[in-house]
């Protein structure tokens, strides 16, 4: 269990088999700080929770204020990873289809410029996109791409 003081993040690893492939959907973060960055900065949606908050409940509401879609499961409860941060993330797969096209994020807000005084709004996620499982490897950060190695595991186990 971590300490109290802990942060923790929840989410959702979500995929779909199209052609026999293996496709997994990822979010790219909003705001300027990401604006520029693309390999390695992709992720699975996921957000921040408080106890007694269940990592579950979390996950699946962070899905829905980062993509516009409620996913109703059934949740494959992925290993924990401990982030460099420190923050423990919490992820469940499921099996499900969304458009990109449509994604609607949830808005956040920070002064920018930095020191500028104005305050701006900026979507927490800017796009969504579904990555054949290689491709994913690539596009998501360093910390969570063992989330999908552990998907590609156990769907490999269902399959046989």
């Amino acid at each position: 269990m971590p300490p109290a003081h802990a942060r923790r993040s929840a989410g959702i690893l979500l995929y779909r088999r199209r052609a026999g492939a293996l496709e997994l959907f990822l979010v790219h973060p909003g705001g300027p700080f990401w604006a520029g960055r693309d390999e390695g900065a992709w992720s699975i949606p996921k957000g921040e929770y408080e106890p007694p908050e269940e990592p579950l409940a979390a996950a699946r509401r962070e899905f829905a204020e980062e993509t516009g879609t409620v996913i109703d499961g059934p949740f494959h409860p992925l290993t924990p990873l401990r982030q460099r941060s420190g923050k423990l993330i919490t992820a469940f797969a499921a099996e499900g289809n969304l458009d990109p096209q449509r994604l609607h994020s949830n808005q956040f807000s920070m002064e920018w410029p930095p020191k500028s005084g104005r305050l701006q709004s900026f979507p927490e996620v800017d796009r969504g996109e579904w990555y054949a499982l290689e491709r994913a490897r690539t596009k998501i950060t360093s910390g969570q791409r063992p989330l999908l190695d552990e998907l590609a595991a156990w769907l490999g186990r269902q399959l046989r």
